[in-house]
């Protein structure tokens, strides 16, 4: 019986001791990983067969159906902005990861003010002001003026509370800043009529020259250009957990003759899109990872130019053209499904870049990508519940 019982304990020891990194999986149906997180990150269940890190006070949670909370969080009404006390409790603030955050990290408007917006004066009034910004939206903003780009200046997080807020009719343009956090929202309808997207330059995101951005847990649709547009040597740059839809021309990064921008893609959801799935244009590095493809009818990754691209456990389904890569490209590729594509899809070529050696991370099995993104890939209550 001593034997037997020791045996046990040494099985269960790695993954009592093991813990999930925040945004890791920590649970689900067939789960075999750590069911508990880091510190700071608490286990939150989505459905019964996804269970994920997000930043809390428990750390060593685990989760299931029972723990869940399933209250709902109370929203302002309040036409005017309403400014609160910075604290941990109400900033629905987070540590970003990969690209976004090295080189000093991506913090956004940690530390500052916090306000709650529930119009375009007032969003736009804060994003544009000079120092730190948390930015809560309370619920769906409808721009002035169709299309305008709200130039948003350092040191922001705009950020959506719950899971309903929205920027409707409008996007926002970051022109030489840096240290920009967008999340738990949901952005575009400017959509003209034209699926060519020539007939206005009408963007959710467009970044020229600028540095430190993380977009996380959003919704990108029916835009009239790019859903988002990250041109001109934009640099240390991550973009998770985001679903970009029924659009032609989605994702699109580089657009320089310099080879410096770095990027990180995992866990996005492209649902029924067009072109730019997305379109890395001279990337030093892009490392695209756990995303799903579903009815990409042009291309889906590319690696363009002189980008190093790294492309891990991608689920491609109904996806024409899945890799493509110009000749002078580097494509390392691995761990990928496809169903249903058609076209052609690239070989690798050159040696890509180790990811690893610039920040930890944690892949997911490819056959549980589509569940695990569908799941998570757009705005959640948990992420800034009031």
């Amino acid at each position: 019986m001593t034997k037997k019982l020791l045996v046990a304990a040494l099985l269960l020891a790695p993954g009592a001791i093991a813990q999930s990194p925040l945004y890791g999986q920590c649970g689900g149906i067939g789960w075999t990983g750590p069911t508990t997180c880091v510190s700071g990150s608490t286990c939150v269940y989505s459905n019964d067969y996804y269970s994920q890190c997000l930043p809390g006070s428990a750390g060593t949670t685990t989760t299931t159906k029972t723990t869940t909370t399933t209250s709902k969080a109370t929203t302002t009404t309040s036409k005017a902005a309403t400014t609160t006390t910075v604290s941990s409790s109400t900033n629905c603030q987070a540590a970003a990861h990969g690209f976004a955050s090295l080189n000093g990290g991506t913090t956004g408007g940690n530390g500052g003010t916090v306000v709650v917006v529930n119009n375009w004066a007032d969003l736009k009034k804060y994003a544009t002001s000079s120092g730190k910004y948390i930015i809560k939206v309370s619920g769906k903003i409808v721009a002035t003026t169709t299309g305008e780009e709200i130039p948003v200046t350092n040191d922001k997080t705009i950020v959506g509370i719950g899971s309903t807020g929205e920027i409707y009719g409008g996007g926002f343009g970051f022109k030489n800043v840096k240290n920009i956090i967008i999340r738990n929202l949901k952005i575009g309808n400017t959509y003209d009529g034209d699926w060519d997207g020539k007939t206005h330059d009408w963007d959710g995101i467009q970044s020229d020259t600028s540095t430190h951005i993380w977009v996380d847990h959003c919704i990108f649709e029916r835009g009239a250009d790019g859903l988002i547009d990250l041109r001109l040597d934009s640099n240390y740059i991550t973009i998770s957990y985001t679903t970009f839809r029924n659009h032609n021309k989605v994702l699109g990064i580089g657009w320089s003759d310099n080879v410096i921008t770095q990027a990180t893609i995992h866990h996005c959801y492209f649902q029924n899109v067009g072109q730019r799935n997305p379109s890395a244009d001279n990337l030093k590095y892009a490392h695209l990872y756990n995303n799903y493809l579903n009815n990409a009818t042009s291309y889906g990754h590319y690696s363009r130019g002189y980008t190093n691209m790294k492309l891990e456990n991608v689920y491609f389904e109904k996806v024409h053209n899945p890799i493509t890569r110009d000749s002078t490209a580097i494509l390392g590729a691995s761990g990928c499904t496809f169903v249903s594509c058609t076209g052609s899809t690239a070989a690798n070529s050159g040696t890509a870049f180790n990811p690893s050696s610039f920040y930890s991370y944690t892949l997911d099995s490819t056959a549980n990508v589509p569940s695990i993104v569908k799941a998570n890939a757009q705005p959640l209550a948990p992420i800034c519940p009031s």
